[in-house]
């Protein structure tokens, strides 16, 4: 062993002790590592920072914005009504969820899979009243064994069967994988569903519970009943039950600025209508999908009309505020400022008026509609304090057509070769920007930059293993260790180590590396290659101890709230399992 190698096996050492020690930042300690390997001149300094300009890097910060926007436009709403039902037991809730993302995730990038599901299970969890930190891992797992079943469902996969060809002379087919990936993917997918979530640590499941959060008073507002709204041709009391699912309570209807009195629950609901409801600010921006409804001020035709980047905002009126005394529609709120009143909280009493025509006094808590610059203006201007920002927003639901067909369209140029996946990721988010669905002023504090670091930081670390001999030093070990057993040992040993391989490097470097000696055991032993590639395509996927080991893990890591050390508890056994699941498999549809 060279004294490089000896340095960069201290050095992968010290960060996995550090990583599990949890007393410094995972980004810090990676990063530290990068900096000594390069004080050490184990780390060559021309490649010291190619870390953060990996596709694997962009693709994991480019994800997070895409996500951004699928929840933004309400796209994610569309899948959340239709397959969701948070009164579903969390085993369920995954199953169902784990398996969709298993099947996207045969035919796109898992990668992708996981961006376009992950808001919908943090959507979920928020409405069951449960962390989403007892269902991210499992849903990130569940998308990585999907990529399992095709030859495109994962790099590793694609890397294996080109590789055949050069060796061998002909690759796998598309569906070459099926036969054993499928079975560990169900298996898998089972094991995490009934048993893997409650393998998560008690105390994540606590962080980012919604109790955590400040609970809000309901708001009264007016929602307008806009054109190819659900709602019309129902009557008031039809929508009892939506808006029960969506935390809300409808309190009247008025039209043509006129409060319908105590027939209003029996009367037809017409466009142009205002149903007014009593809510907090998120079950308000959820009903407004439901039904198709908008805000005051959205639905006006005139040239004040609220379009484009909005936010929400909390203010509560001062006492010498201009507004007390006053109504919304005195003061022009909407012409004037540009901003609309959007709901109304006094002391917890709910106002029977309409919001815009109801005198406001100090002490009052008003919601607020409007462009960032105007919100900030007219809060001040108008006597006002505002309440801390907790995020609250406004969901885009006219431009969720646009955000699936853009992304779909990314997917399938990816898929068949047309783009680049980074590329491609790359055009959806700068057309997302430019259309408002993520305000630039969201993008980068949408991208988990810890996440980032470290990923930029282990990448060269890896790289200098590699080039060193470090990698090839195990594998050689690995090849003298087996040469005496019986083959399907050594294909169970091949596994381990190659799935330990890929929870430290990358899945696709693991995979590269791997291939040319799974050849050369078959060849020394003289039974199938095929077989041993087939194990090391599973193994190098299979990364499931580490939140390095898969771009699916990084994903998850800040927004489930994990540390670096709770990847393995779940991850371990379910390692256990599909080695003991793939190698008998591997023996029935790949003979020896």
């Amino acid at each position: 062993m060279t004294l490089d190698q000896i340095i960069l096996f201290s050095l992968f050492f010290l960060v996995f002790i550090g990583l599990l020690w949890g007393k410094w930042r995972y980004d810090l300690v990676a990063f530290t590592a990068l900096i000594a390997g390069l004080i050490a001149g184990v780390v060559p300094t021309e490649i010291a920072f190619e870390g953060f300009g990996h596709p694997a890097t962009i693709i994991v910060a480019l994800v997070l914005v895409v996500s951004r926007g699928l929840t933004n436009s309400g796209a994610v709403d569309l899948i959340t009504r239709s397959v969701i039902d948070h009164s579903r037991s969390i085993g369920m809730h995954i199953t169902l969820l784990g398996g969709i993302g298993g099947i996207l995730s045969a035919f796109m990038n898992n990668v992708a899979a996981l961006a376009l599901l992950m808001p919908v299970d943090i959507q979920a969890a928020q409405k069951a009243g449960r962390t989403p930190g007892q269902t991210l891992m499992p849903l990130s797992f569940a998308t990585i064994l999907g990529g399992l079943i095709t030859l495109i469902g994962t790099p590793p996969n694609i890397i294996i069967g080109s590789f055949r060809e050069t060796a061998l002379g002909e690759p796998f087919g598309m569906f070459d994988f099926a036969p054993v990936g499928l079975i560990v993917a169900i298996i898998g997918i089972a094991f995490v569903a009934t048993i893997g979530w409650r393998l998560i640590p008690e105390q994540k499941k606590k962080k980012n519970s919604p109790k955590d959060l400040m609970e809000l008073e309901g708001y009264v507002a007016d929602l307008v009943v806009a054109e190819g709204s659900s709602a019309i041709g129902q009557q008031v009391k039809d929508l009892d039950a939506i808006a029960e699912e969506n935390d809300c309570i409808i309190l009247g209807l008025s039209r043509r600025g006129k409060r319908l009195a105590g027939r209003a629950r029996n009367e037809e609901i017409k466009e142009g209508d205002s149903l007014i409801i009593e809510a907090t600010p998120a079950a308000i921006n959820a009903l407004v999908g439901a039904l198709g409804l908008q805000y005051q001020g959205q639905a006006s035709s005139s040239k004040n009309a609220l379009s484009g980047d909005l936010v929400l905002a909390e203010a509560v009126v001062g006492n010498d505020s201009r507004l007390i005394d006053r109504t919304a529609m005195n003061i022009r709120l909407l012409s004037r400022y540009g901003v609309s009143l959007l709901g109304l909280s006094r002391q917890g009493k709910t106002q029977r008026e309409q919001v815009r025509k109801t005198k406001l006094q100090a002490g009052d808590i008003l919601l607020l509609l409007g462009p960032p610059d105007a919100i900030d203006d007219v809060i001040p201007r108008m006597g006002c304090l505002p309440l801390a920002d907790r995020g609250l927003q406004v969901t885009q639901y006219e431009r969720a057509g646009l955000a699936i067909g853009l992304f779909a369209a990314a997917l399938i140029a990816a898929s068949i070769g047309w783009l680049y996946l980074p590329v491609a990721l790359a055009l959806v988010a700068v057309v997302f920007v430019y259309t408002d669905i993520v305000p630039i002023r969201e993008l980068y504090d949408t991208i988990e930059w810890p996440v980032v670091v470290l990923l930029g930081s282990m990448i060269p670390l890896g790289s200098a293993l590699e080039s060193s001999g470090g990698t090839q030093l195990i594998v050689n070990g690995l090849a003298a260790v087996t040469a005496d057993l019986p083959a399907w040992v050594a294909l169970t040993l091949l596994m381990i180590v190659t799935m330990t391989l890929s929870d430290v490097l990358n899945n696709t470097a693991t995979a590269i590396v791997a291939a040319p000696i799974a050849v050369g055991l078959a060849s020394q032993m003289g039974v199938n290659p095929d077989t041993f590639l087939m194990a090391v395509a599973i193994a190098a996927s299979c990364a499931f101890l580490t939140p390095i080991g898969h771009k699916n893990n990084m994903l998850v890591l800040g927004p489930g709230g994990y540390s670096f050390a709770d990847y393995w508890r779940m991850g371990l056994p379910l390692e256990i399992l599909i080695v003991a699941i793939s190698v008998p498999a591997l023996l029935v549809f790949w003979p020896l």
